[in-house]
């Protein structure tokens, strides 16, 4: 069956609820005879006691049927619901008024009659003499002479042939109808009651199921369900919690899914933008080889070489490309761990600037550094800062015009030592700022973020637990900072100038 929750709990709890009114039912009826049984017994506990001492049923012959039918159906006259029979020690029926055919048993089980007349707990239910199967409540009494061992009993059905017909009629008056439907409509109420509840209860489920049928990862924040986004403090009821789990749940989804989506918008541009600039040098390449080939015999020396020169100078360009290409994919995916240990920023800083020292000279560029008195070493790899450096370095002497100048700055404070470099040149229009590590590449010929070094100068930086920085400036320039971890907890000694 495709039914919901709620139809499936409605079912159920209707069988059960069904279930239970029927049992309840049939246990009111069976505790109502039973009681009566129990009540009529009790009353009429003394009447085979009574009829055994008062009547002369037995002789020195034994017992006298005769003198026992009489009795008996005077007895059942009076009161027609009881029927009186005589039994022998046996238990064997000897004597009756009952028509003929009606008694169906010659004998009759004698423990419950020893039961009820050793005084046991009431009701004792004993055999019907008219009933193959019947069982009845009874009074019963043993009947003997002076010093003698009993003869017989009497054996009186209380409930009767006659009262069971009585009973048939009653049950199909207008009083048991009446009392049946009346149970039916408390039953049908409870139902509907029942129903109701479940439908309140389930609602939030409904309302929450429906909110993850329309949920969308991909979909803005107003377009999502409206679900709590956390469950009250000490709130105990699970659909509640489950409502808000979920909102979370479908919140963090959207995020993820649409950084993905970001994510995957980057990759196409950083591919499209590197084919572009993969496809400069690479045809100039082809040109100037070109131009080699099919002109070898009418090219002088000096024009061969500087052919040769400008090709060697793309194929350089191409391969410093293809190696940033395959060390920013060594970092996004995570093959690269940085091996700490603690070194000197100053004797970095120093190594850096003789690295730099000819093509800032070329460009009458000043490289500066700003360095404190003393200076506590740092903890991080030495390789992967040395290349942050190199890049931000390599930048700035691209961007700053003849007669610039490009400062490094350390500074130590709280346990961290702060480096910024900062140079004298145009400087990164505010629009292009936003995302200046997310989009490496330009579009346009316009300086638009930091290009593959900034992104692996990121990379780098976020493997030590730390971030690059783009500051904003009063002057001209680009200011970069970033901070790395001192070594002074692990004995590391102050570096002097």
């Amino acid at each position: 069956m495709n039914l919901t929750l709620t139809q499936r709990l409605s079912l159920v709890f209707s069988i059960l609820l069904l279930a239970c009114c029927g049992a309840s039912a049939w246990l009111q009826i069976r505790s109502s005879k039973m009681h009566e049984q129990e009540v009529v017994q009790s009353l009429s506990r003394s009447v085979a006691d009574d009829i055994a001492h008062s009547t002369t049923l037995m002789d020195a012959n034994g017992l006298r049927p005769d003198a026992v039918r009489q009795l008996f159906g005077q007895l059942m006259r009076v009161n027609p619901s009881v029927e009186v029979y005589l039994l022998d020690n046996q238990g064997r029926i000897k004597g009756d008024d009952a028509p003929t055919g009606h008694v169906k048993r010659t004998q009759v089980d004698l423990g419950p009659i020893r039961q009820f007349i050793a005084g046991e707990a009431l009701p004792i239910l004993g055999d019907d003499p008219r009933n193959l199967d019947g069982k009845k409540v009874f009074s019963a009494a043993p009947l003997q002479l002076k010093g003698q061992q009993p003869s017989g009993y009497i054996y009186v059905v209380l409930l009767g042939e006659e009262h069971d017909a009585l009973a048939a009629r009653v049950a199909a008056s207008s009083v048991l109808r009446t009392t049946l439907w009346s149970m039916a409509l408390v039953a049908l109420l409870g139902l509907i009651a029942g129903l109701m509840a479940f439908g309140l209860i389930t609602r939030p489920l409904r309302s929450l199921t429906e909110a993850m049928r329309r949920f969308d990862a991909d979909g803005e924040p107003d377009t999502q369900p409206a679900v709590p986004r956390s469950a009250p403090a000490g709130q105990r009821d699970e659909i509640a919690v489950l409502e808000a789990t979920f909102a979370q749940m479908a919140n963090r989804i959207g995020v993820q899914w649409r950084a993905l989506t970001r994510q995957d918008q980057q990759r196409r541009e950083l591919i499209a933008n590197i084919s572009h600039d993969l496809r400069t040098p690479l045809t100039s390449l082809h040109g100037y080889l070109e131009t080699l080939s099919l002109k070898a015999d009418t090219l002088s020396d000096t024009e061969r070489k500087r052919y040769l020169a400008i090709a060697l100078a793309q194929s350089v360009k191409v391969g410093r490309l293809a190696q940033s290409l395959f060390e920013l994919a060594r970092l996004e995916h995570g093959n690269v761990q940085p091996a700490l240990e603690q070194f000197s920023l100053v004797d970095l800083v120093q190594d850096v600037f003789q690295k730099f020292e000819l093509p800032a000279e070329a460009r009458h560029i000043r490289l500066r550094a700003g360095i404190p008195p003393r200076l506590p070493a740092v903890c991080a790899d030495l390789g992967m800062i040395e290349r942050v450096l190199t890049n931000l370095l390599d930048n700035a002497i691209r961007h700053t015009p003849a007669d610039g100048e490009i400062t490094v700055d350390l500074a130590h404070k709280d346990g961290r030592v702060s480096i910024t470099v900062s140079d004298t040149g145009p400087g990164i229009p505010a629009e292009q700022r936003e995302g200046m590590f997310e989009r490496p590449f330009s579009s346009g010929g316009t300086r638009r973020g930091g290009g593959l070094g900034l992104l692996i100068v990121q990379r780098m930086l976020q493997l030590h637990h730390s971030q690059i920085r783009l500051l904003e400036g009063t002057g001209p320039g680009t200011t970069f900072c970033f901070d790395l971890p001192t070594a002074e907890k692990s004995g590391a000694s102050s570096v002097p100038l």
